[in-house]
């Protein structure tokens, strides 16, 4: 039984109730020693807790009732603060809420803290947070993953069933692989994006990260949906399926390449051979352009991080230089200050890119190679349901290890990043973990809109890895 039924079923039992388990979230996330959590939005939740008690009294329980969540901080929430780990928005209180935590509200949960991340979702280490680094779950002196770093810890050690994060490159899949945890990454557009703060708004999506399958399809099912105030969102909403077809998968030649760790391959081998087992036919399969992803990804991105964050400027809200004597100097000065250094990288790559004589080298020919590979995804989805491969080269690497190299801490995102420029929804499950051993998850990719097909295979694999 998945956390989020558990706690519903001690609730209709009248076992426990809204109140004591956002209270017993709430002494969980102030007792978070790893850096994950940077609020407690502990008198909103409380409140929010008492009415949904007064409801289940009446009868009324809901998908949700009772259930306490985290959202990665930068989703909108009201009764806290929404920095995106940054210090140009660090006092930022927003006006409105987030569709997604309305929706999850609106079913009875509670959200009782906001996470840590990389500072606007810059980053796939949670590193480059203004507030100082997430340690990961399972070994204190190595990266949470990221940019959802603080949600996958949060989840990864019992603070709440589910946190929410968002997935530009890799953010809910990586942290979730390195801290032993479900990440899933749905579709483009399944999931409303109103009211979190946009890194890239051609491959942002929002996610659950949860420790069962089980509770990311039905988070999946609530999430899901039109959105007037998004109108990237599709039309139809989400229903989960169940079958036990035997499926062909695919396991991409290039993900399996030099540079990918051998235990993460032989994690990933061993999966193959127990699904064959299983009755499943597994084949390799070449997606020739895939290998290009990372500079299509870290060109196309960039320019519209660039883009998104030119609202940021020291006028309207957020952090305004002090003593600044020019126009042009406030601009300068707020967002010299207000940036951390890999915002400032990805803002200067993206102007660049963008610029009169280099938008048709760098950003238009990125985007006709990102059109190539999204066919070869699609020709190679006419021979495979699903494919399968790792979510990370290695498992979570030592903190600081990739602090003086950005071109190496971009390679971590080398597996994650075609997913996401092809729209493709995509999973990370832990595979099979033996004590001592550093989580390592398994990818699954599904071909665009089939997010229920995924989910329901995505099942399939947790059991056999944890028969």
């Amino acid at each position: 039984m998945s956390k989020i039924e558990q706690i519903i079923k001690n609730i209709k039992a009248g076992k426990t109730t809204a109140v004591q388990e956002v209270k017993l979230a709430i002494a969980r996330a102030k007792a978070d020693d790893n850096n994950a959590i940077l609020e407690v939005i502990e008198e909103r939740a409380l409140k929010r807790a008492a009415e949904i008690d007064k409801e289940i009294g009446r009868g009324v329980i809901k998908k949700l009732s009772g259930v306490p969540f985290i959202a990665k901080d930068n989703f909108l929430t009201l009764g806290s603060k929404t920095t995106a780990a940054s210090k140009i928005l660090e006092n930022f209180k927003a006006p409105l809420q987030a569709t997604a935590i309305e929706k999850l509200e609106a079913e009875g949960a509670t959200c009782i803290g906001k996470s840590n991340l990389d500072s606007f979702a810059h980053g796939g280490s949670t590193e480059n947070s203004h507030f100082g680094v997430t340690l990961n779950a399972k070994d204190k002196t190595r990266v949470a993953g990221g940019s959802s770093g603080g949600s996958a810890v949060a989840v990864a050690k019992g603070v709440v069933p589910f946190a929410l994060g968002t997935d530009t490159g890799g953010s809910i899949r990586q942290p979730a692989s390195f801290n032993g945890v479900v990440g899933f990454k749905p579709s483009y557009g399944r999931i409303s994006r109103f009211g979190v703060i946009a890194m890239a708004s051609s491959t942002d999506v929002v996610g659950p990260i949860t420790t069962t399958v089980a509770d990311a399809e039905i988070l999946t099912e609530i999430l899901a949906g039109q959105d007037k105030k998004d109108m990237n969102v599709m039309p139809d909403g989400f229903t989960p399926i169940k079958s036990n077809k035997k499926h062909n998968i695919g396991i991409i030649k290039e993900y399996m390449a030099d540079g990918v760790d051998e235990e993460v391959k032989r994690k990933i081998t061993e999966l193959a051979k127990k699904l064959a087992n299983e009755g499943h036919k597994v084949i390799e399969i070449s997606v020739p352009t895939a290998k290009y992803a990372l500079p299509v990804y870290y060109t196309v991105v960039p320019a519209e991080i660039s883009s998104n964050l030119a609202r940021y400027d020291g006028i309207r809200y957020g952090l305004r230089a002090k003593n600044a004597k020019t126009i042009a100097e406030v601009y300068g000065r707020s967002r010299d200050e207000g940036f951390v250094d890999e915002s400032k990288r990805r803002i200067l790559i993206g102007a660049f890119v963008l610029s009169s004589g280099f938008y048709d080298a760098y950003y238009q020919k990125a985007q006709k190679v990102r059109t190539l590979f999204i066919n070869d995804f699609k020709k190679a989805f006419s021979d495979v349901d699903f494919f399968i491969g790792p979510v990370a080269p290695t498992p979570a690497f030592k903190i600081g290890k990739n602090a003086h190299d950005p071109l190496q801490a971009y390679m971590e995102d080398i597996l994650t990043v075609p997913a996401s420029l092809a729209g493709l929804p995509a999973i990370s499950v832990p595979t099979k973990n033996t004590k001592g051993e550093l989580p390592i998850g398994v990818q699954i990719i599904a071909p665009y809109a089939k997010d229920a097909e995924l989910l329901n295979f995505a099942l399939i694999v947790e059991e056999i890895e944890h028969e």
